[in-house]
């Protein structure tokens, strides 16, 4: 592509660069200038412009946002792209979901050339119908078409959406004399909503292994989670203790994220368990939330992962912890 200024007069047929003024009106930036705008800028005095020329090589911007945005969600369903604009397209989530993202396939995208880029979210962030997952933007005003089949190659498929797989979940919540009750139920109920989880039943226990264990295997949704009224504090402690009197398995107690320490992670069966950590009861968001999207979108949470999950994972600093805290 060749930029630069030129004679007004020389200018048919080519890019304007900059936006300019008029009498009558603004020629925008991008048009293809004509000879009914060249006449307009001649008469308004402007005998030079500041134009883009494509070469037979190139590809213009909005052509190439798109068969890139095309290439990075390949067959993948749950995702959108909206119509090219000034080199711009945005990958949009059709519904609820959790951003699933080859890193380094995208990576390889924003290597191939500057005026090719990508930005996205963060690796399994949690999505809403509507929310925009990735933006791909063509800063000049054309590409090379070599350029541009090489990032195509290299984040062909990049980009997926996982859509809800758990269809509802029972909360079981235990009770201490003076406890919080079930404070936070709705804040709970509200994070399944937004998941298409139906919180089939809540479930009010006692803070003991016997009563608790009988909860658990009494439930019969695809989703069991569990709120103590009493902190969680080692992994045979009364929450994860009743997991195992009821035949269940607890893969990971405690994770590297803050708030959301005292959560722990378990199966029963074929079914997922999670123990919520005491700040799940707010709506803000805490560790909790990230294994739980994954979790209700079929992504395996391993304690490999939680434990990864450390880097990025103070969330909030809330200054009525206890210290020393901070200095």
């Amino acid at each position: 592509m060749k930029f630069g200024k030129v004679p007004t007069a020389d200018a048919l047929g080519a890019l304007l660069a900059h936006s300019v003024a008029l009498p009558q009106g603004r020629l925008r930036k991008g048009v293809v200038l004509d000879a009914d705008h060249l006449a307009q800028l001649r008469a308004a005095g402007i005998d030079a412009v500041t134009v883009a020329r494509l070469a037979a090589t190139d590809v213009d911007e909005n052509t190439a946002a798109a068969r890139l945005a095309q290439a990075l969600l390949a067959d993948h369903p749950h995702l959108s792209q909206t119509k090219a604009f000034t080199g711009r397209v945005n990958l949009l989530a059709d519904g609820p979901g959790v951003a699933v993202l080859d890193v380094a396939a995208l990576e390889a995208v924003n290597a191939v050339h500057p005026m090719i880029t990508l930005a996205t979210v963060p690796p399994f962030q949690q999505m809403r119908a509507g929310g925009m997952v990735a933006t791909i933007k063509i800063i000049s005003y054309g590409v090379d078409e070599g350029d541009l089949i090489r990032a195509c190659d290299a984040g062909r498929g990049g980009i997926r959406l996982a859509d809800p797989q758990l269809p509802d979940a029972t909360l079981i919540i235990t009770e201490i004399d003076g406890g919080a009750g079930d404070k936070g139920r709705k804040a709970i109920a509200d994070r399944l909503a937004a998941l298409r989880v139906t919180l089939k039943d809540v479930v009010m226990v006692g803070h003991d292994v016997s009563a608790l264990s009988q909860a658990i295997a009494a439930a019969d949704t695809s989703l069991i989670l569990i709120l103590t009224g009493s902190a969680t504090s080692d992994i045979d402690d009364v929450a994860p203790s009743a997991l195992r009197a009821a035949g269940g398995q607890v893969a990971r107690f405690g994770m590297p994220v803050d708030p959301g320490n005292l959560l722990f992670l378990g199966t029963l069966g074929a079914r997922q368990v999670i123990g919520l950590p005491g700040c799940a009861r707010s709506p803000a968001l805490n560790g909790a939330d990230w294994v739980l999207s994954r979790i209700v979108c079929g992504i395996a949470v391993t304690p490999g992962d939680i434990a990864g999950m450390g880097v990025g994972g103070l969330l909030k600093e809330i200054a009525t912890r206890p210290q020393p805290r901070r200095g």
